[in-house]
């Protein structure tokens, strides 16, 4: 993982990916899916280009219609479940497009996405939409796990020196347990709020406490 903000989607995702063809059958799609402990698989077409997901969710629609008529009254709304329910292969049982995410986009733009779609897992492209890894939930979070030191360091380098170039070497950064505390005396006042907002966007920061100090404004002279 890198050690400077933002980090990318491509600093935490999994490379190591299970997909499926288009044509791969519905008893292989399951299979897949239990020995590799994944809620859904990719499917890729060509060289390797998303085009689809295939999802529990959507072989599961195959047991739930098992048996009813899809023809009864007030059944027309479902009638792509029932498409899905008497499908046999990736290419008739996958959700299209595919919701996928770019390599170099940042961890909060990959959140955001699975928010607004509901999804626990983004299939990674590049600029061809070719596969190049998986991002979870779970992979979002790996930056909070980054250590006090390597937090204090990014503070330090990129907020503290960057915005007090002089006065910097007054400035005490301590992280515990992902919270930074920065205390000390600083030049000019008006950009202590900007450090701690600066030092709040540094991903992996859980919380921070400013209590950096500087002279108060002149009050200027009526004309």
């Amino acid at each position: 993982m890198s050690h400077r903000s933002p980090h990318r989607v491509d600093d935490v995702m999994t490379r190591t990916v299970v997909a499926v063809g288009l044509d791969a059958l519905f008893k292989e799609i399951v299979t897949t899916i239990e020995q590799w402990q994944v809620t859904a698989v990719p499917v890729l077409e060509g060289e390797g280009r998303v085009v689809g997901v295939v999802s529990e969710a959507d072989l599961l629609v195959k047991e739930e219609l098992r048996g009813q008529d899809s023809t009864m009254i007030g059944q027309k709304q479902r009638l792509a479940d029932y498409a899905k329910a008497g499908a046999v292969t990736a290419r008739d049982l996958m959700s299209s497009p595919a919701v996928t995410v770019p390599v170099d986009a940042t961890l909060p733009e990959a959140a955001r996405l699975m928010a607004q779609h509901t999804l626990k897992r983004l299939p990674v492209v590049d600029e061809h939409g070719i596969l190049k890894g998986i991002v979870s939930r779970a992979d979002l979070l790996k930056v909070f796990l980054r250590t006090d030191e390597d937090l204090a360091g990014e503070v330090r380098q990129e907020v503290v020196q960057r915005l007090f170039p002089v006065s910097h070497r007054g400035i005490r950064v301590e992280v515990t347990e992902g919270r930074v505390s920065l205390t000390g005396d600083v030049r000019d006042a008006t950009l202590i709020p900007v450090a701690e907002r600066l030092a709040r966007a540094v991903e992996g920061v859980v919380d921070v406490q400013c209590h950096l100090t500087g002279p108060e404004p002149t009050a200027t002279a009526a004309p």
